[in-house]
């Protein structure tokens, strides 16, 4: 008997939608055989230095599950995002569904509302979410099996979802050849990563993977598809047997490296609000620069 909660024998039709300005793959998900549907990990478009917000990333997925007459039952977030805005909440005005997102939006909505100094009228409950899913939770869209598998390490509220055949796995993993996410974030932790990796790694060898970005290194042609054995086999920063040690060891000194994402400060204040921009007391939308806080 499988140790997993679902049939993994299900194969949903995937459709990606690729963000150039963030690098960001959103995908609907479809059940071939109710044309109920699922949108994963969608984006708001973002002038940050004009302070614009809009929504033509979204409008195509909009328009992609109306001219196919699909059913929308799910947005999920794989976790709280640092690189790019959710339109979750845009998406279910137009079309319905449910926002999902990992349980542990709490401890990301905590640790954010201290640096960004909300106040108390801020809900740190994850209620701005229509569902909070703990690991192994299941779901269904359509007649599609689902669940989520918390894989913590980029952030303490990320989950991957496998939905039949394919697996959606956030940050926890790149392409093979662009290896894995950082663990510097708060609440992230390089051995945690380490560990969820191989949790997903355990799944199927023919598991279909789906990144949440890719950023074609070595000017190659950007991808988000492959399978648990490429990546087993291939990932520069996991595959071929590394130790747990190496990984913590080279994933903190290269995270010592990097730059602080360019739109996190709007993306963290409105994907622990599930999509929604955060209002001054006057009700007009509005965005805070902590200063020294990241």
């Amino acid at each position: 008997m499988s140790d997993y909660p679902i049939d993994m024998k299900q194969t949903p039709d995937i459709e990606a939608f690729f963000d150039e300005a963030t690098n960001t793959i959103s995908y609907v998900v479809t059940d071939p055989a109710t044309k109920a549907c699922a949108v994963i990990d969608s984006v708001m478009d973002i002038d940050y230095a004009a302070g614009r917000i809009t929504y033509e990333h979204a409008d195509s997925i909009i328009d992609y599950i109306r001219s196919n007459d699909l059913s929308l039952e799910w947005i999920i977030e794989t976790h709280v995002h640092a690189d790019h805005l959710s339109a979750a909440p845009y998406i279910q005005q137009h079309l319905g569904g449910k926002i999902g997102v990992g349980a542990k939006i709490m401890v990301v909505q905590d640790t954010f509302g201290k640096i960004f100094n909300e106040g108390t009228e801020f809900q740190r409950d994850g209620s701005q979410f229509d569902a909070l899913f703990e690991d192994g939770d299941t779901y269904k869209i359509g007649s599609l099996e689902a669940f989520a598998m918390y894989t913590p390490g980029h952030t303490p509220a990320c989950m991957v979802h496998v939905i039949g055949d394919a697996a959606f796995v956030g940050d926890t993993l790149f392409m093979p050849d662009g290896g894995s996410a950082r663990a510097d974030f708060p609440g992230g932790d390089a051995g945690a990563l380490y560990d969820s990796i191989l949790k997903v790694l355990a799944l199927p060898d023919e598991m279909r993977l789906f990144m949440c970005h890719d950023y074609a290194p070595d000017g190659r042609e950007f991808a988000w598809e492959t399978t648990v054995a490429e990546e087993k086999e291939h990932n520069i920063h996991v595959g071929g047997g590394k130790t747990r040690e190496e990984f913590v060891k080279f994933r903190t000194e290269r995270d010592a490296t990097l730059a602080v994402p360019k739109l996190i400060i709007p993306s963290l204040q409105v994907n622990m609000r599930a999509g929604e921009v955060p209002r001054d007391k006057d009700g007009n939308p509005m965005l805070k620069v902590p200063v020294n806080k990241l």
